[in-house]
């Protein structure tokens, strides 16, 4: 029994695996912009995710912030954006000089409510910016007619859904743009990084000189990018994981029905919905505790499995617009309350990797059924 027991632990590689790696970066000292391992990993990527143009970054945030610049918005757009996620979502629409603006989730799913996002729409509405929030799917065709009837890019933080397949399609090539993100908190993760995904083939070249600087060649500089380069190192870690994430996969897919076993009949007790068609990413095991019905609060559960040192986490606790500077925004909703709002006093993650034992799922157990 490991203490103290996460939310998440990554997977690593044996550290015998990494000389032969390290041995080629310090032989070559090709150690960025674009060197062999960042090209290998970038072309492994795109046949594993099923994406035709996957470009990698050093970070998700980076390349986020890149996935909204590519298309030119107005100065001052709205984008428009769940209050359910992490705070770089909000920020990437930030940097880019856009305004986030904050629709409901659903209650069912969590994730982006389209009814919400169509009482959201004003004139200056540039872009909507969707969350396959936890690993569940938003709702893809419902938010497509949005974004096509009022002619706006539908962009997808994936962060969450590495991997994930919608009916044998690839969660990547819906929209106009998807960003996956290499965390070490994530089931895939290169310690740091990130990708940006699209169905069209001609983005590689903006996206390159997005990412670059807008370096054309040793003379010309022809536009303005940033500089969003993975290094060899992380290259590196991701082409020694990769071979290791179907593995992870599966172990949590068997953690995820343990943890039903006991949980899905307990009063009070509301799991992310099953997706008929969806393989889920199992990146995270989220719940909403019903105060009412359960007889403890979220937050009371939370205690208890952190005073044996297990750390679920309060995700996404605060949401955004609790943050200062998005503090005051409205949540446009079609309920008289946003369901969000409920959402983020009752939702709880609890550990979920390959180095939950058996142990500690029954010491998790004793906890809810006490």
């Amino acid at each position: 029994m490991s203490r103290p027991l996460y939310v998440a632990s990554p997977i690593l590689p044996k550290l015998d695996d990494l000389r032969p790696y390290l041995e080629g970066i310090w032989d070559r000292r090709m150690l960025t912009n674009g060197g062999p391992l960042h090209d290998e990993l970038e072309e492994a990527l795109s046949r594993h995710l099923g994406i035709p143009t996957a470009m990698l970054f050093n970070n998700g945030t980076i390349a986020l912030m890149t996935a909204l610049r590519m298309f030119d918005l107005p100065s001052g757009g709205e984008v428009i954006t769940t209050p359910l996620t992490f705070a770089a979502t909000a920020h990437a629409i930030s940097w880019n000089g856009l305004a986030p603006v904050f629709a409901d989730v659903s209650p069912d799913d969590l994730t982006l409510d389209p009814a919400s996002v169509e009482a959201a729409i004003t004139p200056k509405t540039s872009a909507i910016l969707a969350v396959h929030v936890y690993g569940t799917v938003c709702d893809l065709d419902a938010l497509q007619d949005i974004a096509t009837r009022h002619g706006l890019p539908l962009i997808y933080d994936a962060a969450h859904a590495f991997g994930t397949t919608v009916s044998g399609r690839p969660i990547g090539t819906f929209g106009d743009a998807s960003v996956f993100s290499f965390h070490a908190t994530k089931l895939f993760h290169t310690f740091e990084g990130g990708l940006l995904a699209t169905n069209r083939e001609e983005d590689r070249q903006t996206i390159y000189y997005l990412r670059n600087f807008g370096i054309k060649n040793e003379e010309e500089v022809v536009g303005i990018g940033i500089n969003g380069k993975m290094n060899e190192l992380q290259a590196m870690i991701g082409l020694l994981n990769l071979p290791q994430v179907e593995d992870e996969r599966q172990t949590r897919a068997k953690l995820r029905q343990n943890y039903k076993s006991f949980l899905s009949d307990l009063p009070g007790i509301r799991l992310q919905p099953d997706q008929p068609g969806v393989s889920n990413s199992e990146q995270y095991f989220a719940l909403q505790i019903d105060p009412e019905k359960f007889g403890r609060t979220r937050d009371d559960v939370y205690e208890a499995l952190k005073s044996m040192d297990i750390f679920a986490r309060k995700y996404f606790h605060p949401i955004c617009t609790d943050f200062e500077p998005y503090r005051g925004y409205p949540i446009h909703s079609v309920w008289p309350q946003p369901a969000v709002d409920l959402v983020k006093t009752r939702v709880l993650c609890l550990p979920f990797h390959g180095g939950v034992e058996e142990q500690d799922i029954a010491q998790i157990r004793a906890v809810f059924l006490s």
